[in-house]
């Protein structure tokens, strides 16, 4: 059976929403898609950072990890040793990944927020010309 696409007396008409809602359902995709989009990098850079070669296994740099880290702790003491397996930490894929969805799910919770007070005002808005209306 095809339904006719025609209004009938009794359907409702769709109300228009008015702007300050189109600009709170603007803010709220715009969270959306930064949400999204930082997943989507944080996928794309653990799926590419696994697949790179690791030269961190290679047999001949074997004593070199052992020295360095003396040489660094004898310069530097504890404060280097911790800033260096840090920065170390920052190199790799999955806390790379983990720190971009952190950092986006900040911002779009920033968003979502800033939507938030915006629909408020709307409803205030709303509300106060409902009033001057009666």
């Amino acid at each position: 059976m095809v339904e006719s696409r025609r209004m009938n007396a009794g359907d409702k008409i769709p109300a228009a929403l008015s702007p300050a809602r189109r600009r709170v359902r603007r803010w709220r995709m715009a969270g959306l898609a930064v949400l999204l989009l930082g997943l989507a990098g944080a996928g794309a850079v653990c799926w590419l950072g696994t697949r790179a070669a690791n030269l961190g296994d290679d047999i001949s740099m074997a004593g070199y990890s052992k020295a360095e880290t003396r040489q660094m702790g004898l310069l530097y003491g504890q404060q280097g040793l911790l800033i260096e397996n840090l920065q170390d930490d920052l190199k790799q894929p999955g806390t790379q990944a983990i720190i971009i969805i952190i950092g986006a799910a900040i911002i779009a919770a920033g968003v979502f927020y800033f939507a938030r007070i915006l629909e408020l005002e709307a409803d205030d808005a709303e509300a106060a010309a409902d009033k001057a209306r009666e």
